[in-house]
């Protein structure tokens, strides 16, 4: 084990929702499809470099191997989403996007997993997180949708979001789900050149 990984393990385990949205709080268009690349998503060389530095494990296996990227873990070791943004990975020819990390899908309607590297959950998600969370272990990255983090909103300690400087109008919202005010104080700003503005927002605590 390393050094950070020893630091870690020594104290409560967070669920960060880190994930990239519009300025008005969408994370995909209305299509619902993968908006990487798109040109209210754009993934410009400063923000593959703020990942590559910062969030490693949250860059796809291909993109990694491009990089050259295969060192530790720096902030997650295990990553949860829900059934559509992992069919977007299985569009795109990959039944495992992240094989270095816990992979865990929550699904009822999945009943194998397509990847020996890949856990399907069928049971309530805010149970199993708030279990993964007693665990010894990094953080856990949640990586959408927006069902999930409106299922999981009472489990989540930190947003991380990579705000891109766009307004679409409609689509997949952050959080899609009831209403159900939860409170978060920012600590953290990181202004890209590339346009990006990368806000970390921890729970405010009663």
């Amino acid at each position: 084990m390393s050094a950070d990984q020893d630091e870690w393990k020594d104290r409560m385990r967070k669920l960060v929702y880190y994930v990239a949205t519009t300025l008005d709080g969408f994370i995909a268009g209305p299509d619902r499809g993968d908006p990487s690349g798109a040109d209210y998503f754009r993934i410009t060389p400063d923000l593959v470099q703020f990942m590559a530095a910062n969030f490693p494990e949250t860059l796809p296996a291909p993109a990694r191997a491009v990089l050259g990227i295969d060192g530790p873990a720096v902030a997650f070791d295990t990553v949860v989403e829900g059934p559509s943004p992992y069919q977007l990975g299985l569009e795109a020819g990959m039944t495992n996007a992240y094989p270095h990390l816990r992979h865990i899908v929550f699904s009822r309607s999945m009943t194998t997993s397509p990847d020996p590297g890949v856990e399907v959950v069928n049971s309530d998600p805010a149970d199993f997180v708030r279990d993964l969370k007693s665990q010894p272990g990094m953080d856990i990255w949640l990586v959408g949708g927006g069902k999930l983090a409106a299922v999981l909103l009472p489990e989540i300690d930190r947003l991380i979001l990579k705000q891109n400087p766009s307004i679409i109008g409609t689509g997949v919202p952050l959080f899609d789900g009831p209403f159900a005010p939860s409170l978060f104080r920012p600590v953290d700003t990181v202004d890209l050149d590339g346009g990006v503005r990368v806000v970390t927002y921890d729970r405010t605590l009663d």
